[in-house]
């Protein structure tokens, strides 16, 4: 099958190698220039182009102004007992348009002309002076029919120039996308899409609560055939039974700060705020209230931990009644007898036990960690066999021995309740001191102590006249078998 290599036939390459030259021409030479001339035909034709394009556009915009010269001059009648000359610029002033000056040439068109281009009036002035001249010239008889006849010679003249400019155009358009090259290059598609997964719906942690009572709005609980949804609680529990993480994220504004100082049952002052106020009603809000009284609620200020459960909750139910909630929520809060205070006040109840267990929840852990054995390192003194016990020794203050003189003075650099505690003999105190210590302290004191040698381990003596020393002496006995066993016949496990 033969292969057809016609495709390739637009292609046009300036630095071409695979030419044939004469062997007394040099061949980079003669490419150099072909590439040269390529390029410069290529400039001449695109400006011819381009030039042509902007004198098309002048002469259209002539065009119409000659046309409604033509217009406005043969609308007056021949028999006017004016003169021509005053009837044709009479008709020069009605044909002037609102856009006067041309568009400015583009880059590379008419370089050799500095000035600016003439305006359409001094083009048309120019024009109704050389329709005067010739006419002067002739000295017709009729000279209106003269003036309007040298007019339209000038109409065919721009016309004529018009379609002259159109073939010499497509001649150079036809040639210059004969040939495919750089310049004719040009993106096609230059778009993306990339599909996004579907966001994860977030999760909600409200309870479902079903009540039998009468809600603030019975309507928004209502689908579109008319059967009633179980009523759902306000979702504040959801607040307070998170983790104390989430809560940090969410902090109250000045703007809910001012409305959480309203006290309860004063709706006039909370209708007002919330009127001055409409952004007090988003969600954030609503948060930042239920925030605020958890920490009042921590804090033991319980009043005003109600407070803001109470006005947390009211902005909710306005929120949720929809857009004349604030209006309907305050006709029936402030209607005396009225089930929907019940509703209300049962929620802000319920919502408040729930802060305020959470909050005493964690009031218990705090004072767990804060205590003795919360969790926090120490430093404590234990011997480490149980035969063994440790003596506690104060260094006497008469003494004369250098090596006793200088424990004495660390003695005497400790802190005064260490001093008591050593003073005492106990362990027990002693490890009490170190516990109220930081871990690096607590370690140097116990370095200073065994250096001054007032910690001394003696081994325990047992009475075996006694019960407690019989057991104590069974148990060694039981410790030492094991021990011998391990060592002859390895651990049994």
């Amino acid at each position: 099958m033969p292969i057809n290599y016609s495709k390739w036939d637009a292609l046009e390459l300036s630095d071409d190698s695979d030419v044939e030259v004469h062997p007394n021409v040099d061949k980079r030479s003669f490419i150099r220039a072909k590439q040269n001339q390529i390029h410069q035909q290529r400039y001449e034709r695109k400006n011819k182009i381009d030039t042509f394009k902007y004198e098309r556009i002048i002469n259209d915009g002539l065009l119409k102004r000659i046309s409604a010269l033509l217009v406005a001059l043969q609308s007056y009648s021949p028999q006017t007992d004016k003169r021509p000359d005053d009837l044709a610029f009479r008709a020069l002033m009605e044909s002037t348009g609102e856009d006067d000056s041309p568009p400015p040439p583009p880059e590379g068109v008419h370089t050799h002309v500095k000035e600016a281009p003439p305006t359409y009036s001094k083009m048309m002035a120019a024009l109704i002076d050389q329709v005067k001249t010739k006419v002067d010239e002739d000295k017709p008889e009729n000279r209106f029919e003269a003036y309007i006849a040298e007019i339209k010679v000038h109409q065919a003249k721009v016309e004529d120039l018009q379609k002259e400019l159109a073939v010499e155009l497509d001649t150079l358009e036809k040639e210059e996308g004969k040939k495919i090259t750089s310049e004719s290059i040009h993106t096609g598609f230059d778009s993306s899409f990339v599909s996004k997964a579907d966001p994860e719906p977030k999760k909600t942690s409200s309870k479902d609560k079903a009540q039998t009572v009468e809600v603030l709005n019975p309507h928004a609980l209502a689908n579109e055939d008319g059967s009633k949804q179980s009523e759902e609680s306000s979702g504040a529990d959801a607040d307070v039974d998170e983790d104390d993480e989430e809560d940090d994220d969410v902090e109250p504004t000045e703007l809910g700060k001012k409305f959480a100082l309203i006290r309860i049952g004063d709706y006039r002052a909370c209708l007002q705020y919330i009127s001055s106020n409409p952004s007090v009603q988003a969600e954030r809000e609503t948060d930042g209230l239920l925030v605020m009284a958890f920490n009042s609620a921590i804090a033991g200020k319980d009043d005003f931990a109600r407070q803001c459960v109470h006005q947390a909750l009211l902005l909710q139910y306005c929120r949720a009644l929809g857009k004349d909630g604030v209006g309907l929520f305050f006709k029936r809060i402030t209607t005396k007898g009225h089930q929907a205070q019940k509703v209300f006040f049962d929620d802000v109840n319920s919502t408040f036990d729930r802060v305020r267990t959470r909050a005493r929840e964690i009031q218990k852990q705090r004072a767990a960690d804060d205590g003795p054995e919360g969790g926090v390192e120490q430093i404590q003194l234990h011997a480490v066999d149980p035969n063994t016990t440790i003596n506690i020794t104060i260094p006497p203050a008469t003494s004369e021995d250098p090596e006793v003189i200088k424990s004495r003075d660390l003695y005497n650099a400790f802190p005064p309740g260490l001093q008591r505690a050593l003073e005492s003999a106990s362990l027990v105190e002693v490890n009490k001191v170190l516990g109220k210590m930081s871990v690096e302290q607590a370690e140097e004191i116990v370095g200073q102590l065994s250096e001054g040698g007032m910690l001394q381990l003696e081994d325990q003596i047992v009475d075996a006249t006694t019960e407690e020393g019989q057991a104590a002496v069974r148990q060694f006995e039981e410790d030492e078998r094991q021990r011998v066993l391990a060592e002859n016949y390895g651990d049994p496990e």
